[in-house]
């Protein structure tokens, strides 16, 4: 497996634990630390070039987030934070357990309470104080309601679900030369477990 692409910038190299899956495609730039159990997927920027990066234990960054900072400001994803494709994070703070949507914007200084969501698409402005255990969406986003018990059940199974990656992704992903045609009888990857969201409403209505 290649080694992911990290980057030291005026002496100060990332840190990462050797229990987390950093994917080769994903780059790594100078005050970036990042904790055991994490997943950051491919083509996701960590730019610690200017203030520092902490993913704490059990986080995963999806493909291509964009994370970064002020000088003298830290950005931090507290433990089993969630953050779904193509999100970016500003000079902020992501509380234990919580969920940021697909292509969301977290701003300056703005605070995301334990176990909250921020909805798809969503831009937190600057300075903004999400509630703990509370949806937030829209442009700008606004609080929307409480969570419920099903909603905070959902969010660890599917972080647990990106957890499991991360030791799919150490113990077997390996670069590779494409095929040039479809095999006789080709494999899926079996994941019996896992149920899309939407699905899982379904069932529960």
């Amino acid at each position: 497996m290649k080694p992911p692409r990290v980057y030291a910038i005026d002496g100060v190299v990332p840190v990462v634990d050797p229990s987390a899956y950093i994917h080769p495609s994903a780059v790594l730039i100078g005050d970036v630390i990042v904790g055991p159990g994490c997943y950051v997927g491919p083509c996701a920027s960590l730019r610690g070039d200017f203030g520092r990066l902490i993913l704490q234990a059990g986080v995963n960054v999806q493909d291509t987030c964009v994370v970064h900072s002020f000088p003298e400001h830290d950005t931090v994803i507290e433990e089993n934070g969630h953050v779904g494709h193509g999100a970016v994070l500003h000079c902020c703070t992501i509380g234990r357990n919580a969920l940021i949507g697909m292509n969301a914007v977290i701003m300056d200084n703005a605070v995301i309470g334990e176990s909250a969501f921020v909805a798809a698409c969503s831009f937190v402005k600057a300075g903004m104080v999400v509630p703990p255990r509370s949806l937030v969406a829209g442009t700008p986003a606004k609080v929307i309601r409480e969570l419920s018990e099903q909603e905070m059940a959902w969010k660890v199974q599917g972080t647990g679900i990106y957890q499991n990656l991360t030791l799919r992704c150490l113990a077997t992903m390996v670069e590779t030369d494409a095929l040039t045609a479809v095999e006789s009888g080709r494999k899926r990857i079996v994941m019996p477990d896992i149920v899309p969201l939407s699905e899982q409403k379904q069932r529960t209505r």
